[in-house]
């Protein structure tokens, strides 16, 4: 049971993830009305309840696999699409002209979803934007280019750091694992020509090495690297702070069943799309970002255990540095998307502190540039001690979205209302039917006060990078 809600999980969450042919309109009695159709390529789908307040949901979906198809589902799960229409909210959402990494699509088919929604329901008097993983970057995209067209956004899980911090990082997990743990392999990591067999070849690496001490610690190195936790299923306890044996084992979950098929293979269809390759690690100080990893003790213990001298591997990683961006792919990567830290409305953010897909560093990445933007005042953070990506109860989305409301309603954040216990209680209130993961095992709202450390790579809207 573990496993499979851990793999439903990772799939559902994840993937949670021109001119209009006229829609097809249904109202069922005493129910919501439901508009779907398609906008160029985009399909959508629309929810107005009776009455409607006004305000309008625009939900942004996860990442869906290059080649893979996605509905246009106005919210990723039922009760949580439920309590919103019961609250005379109307919903929507489009399924992207694209998959793979579909931001250019995505913010260009949500904009056209919200002039068709005017023109086909009315105006809203409110736009609250808001989406999961990959939509999470959509969401904090949306309100960075389009300010004006929305009030609020909540951003879940989302890809924070911004798109070229997030591939850096990626890049370095896969450099990492091939100069320490398949150095004479013909693995690729940029300008992948064959994704599959690629994916495939480092899958049958880490089996060779992953139940050895000298494929553990490095793992454990590549973890610290890349902002790993030590935390595989949402369904168990957080392996002891000292627990490295156990920590080490989920950070290998993690990058072999997660994030290897983004780093082997996904990397392909984003270097298509951006015309080369955009990720780099040309002067990047292996040593110093350890230095600045909360899990360096793990490392230390696990090098120690195996007999391995941590400082050769990190010089090894620090001679072989070389991997420079293409320019053209850089700035493509750069407009789709990084952050600047302006906001203009309020955001309230998610995170699990157990995410090893995207990081709760993530938010670190977010948080720091909006303060430099001075624009603190506008954003509020929340996480949850759970382990999975996007890993919430739709109680937990729910209490959310109450605070979110709250601060349209009265211009204000509510302080208490975003304390822990608050929150918890506030989701308890809801009752068991959302109350769960995946709808299928009960599971208590955990929220929790929690600081993630510094994001490992982060990289602000129109940095510069290695000439």
């Amino acid at each position: 049971m573990k496993k499979s809600l851990v793999l439903v999980l990772i799939a559902v969450l994840v993937a949670c993830s021109s001119s209009s042919k006229t829609a097809t309109i249904s109202s069922p009695a005493a129910g919501p009305e439901f508009l779907t159709g398609s906008i160029g390529a985009a399909t959508y789908t629309i929810e107005v309840p009776h009455p409607w307040n006004g305000t309008l949901f625009l939900y942004s979906h996860g990442y869906v696999s290059p080649g893979g198809t996605s509905n246009a589902a106005a919210a990723p799960d039922g009760p949580t699409g439920q309590w919103l229409l019961d609250g005379g909210y109307a919903l929507a959402a489009s399924s992207y002209s694209s998959s793979g990494w579909a931001i250019e699509d995505a913010l260009k088919d949500q904009v056209a979803l919200l002039d068709h929604f005017a023109a086909q329901v009315g105006k809203p008097k409110r736009v609250i934007a808001w989406g999961a993983s990959l939509g999470g970057i959509i969401t904090a995209g949306l309100i960075q280019q389009y300010p004006d067209r929305f009030a609020a956004a909540v951003p879940i899980c989302g890809v924070l750091a911004g798109a070229v911090a997030s591939w850096n990082t990626g890049l370095d997990g896969a450099y990492a694992f091939k100069m320490l743990l398949a150095p004479h392999s013909q693995l690729q990591l940029v300008h992948i020509t064959n994704p599959d067999s690629n994916l495939l070849l480092a899958n049958d690496a880490m089996t060779q090495v992953s139940d050895t001490p000298a494929g553990r610690a490095r793992i454990a190195l590549i973890a610290a690297l890349t902002g790993l936790p030590g935390w595989f299923v949402p369904t168990s306890p957080e392996p002891a702070a000292a627990d490295y044996v156990a920590r080490e084992a989920a950070q290998a979950q993690w990058a072999s069943r997660v994030d290897f098929p983004f780093e082997f293979r996904n990397r392909a269809e984003l270097e298509k799309r951006a015309g080369g390759n955009p990720s780099w690690n040309v002067g990047i100080d292996y040593a110093h970002q350890l230095s600045r990893s909360a899990d360096r003790p793990e490392v230390v213990a696990l090098y120690r255990a195996a007999s391995l001298d941590l400082n050769a591997d990190l010089r090894t990683l620090n001679a072989g540095a070389t991997i420079r961006p293409d320019p053209a792919a850089l700035a493509y990567l750069d407009r789709n998307v990084s952050f600047d830290g302006r906001i203009a409305v309020p955001v309230l953010t998610m995170h699990t502190t157990g995410d090893g897909l995207v990081v709760p560093e993530d938010e670190t990445a977010y948080a720091d540039l909006v303060r430099r933007a001075g624009d603190a005042s506008l954003l509020r953070q929340v996480f949850v001690h759970r382990a999975g990506h996007c890993a919430f109860t739709s109680a937990e989305i729910i209490a959310a979205f109450k605070v979110v409301l709250n601060r349209l309603e009265t211009g204000a954040w509510d302080a208490r209302s975003l304390v822990p216990s608050a929150l918890n209680a506030s989701a308890l209130t809801l009752g068991p039917g959302t109350n769960s993961l995946g709808g299928v095992i009960a599971s208590a709202p955990a929220f929790t006060a929690y600081s993630p450390g510094p994001y490992p790579r982060p990289f602000p809207k129109g940095s510069s990078a290695p000439g």
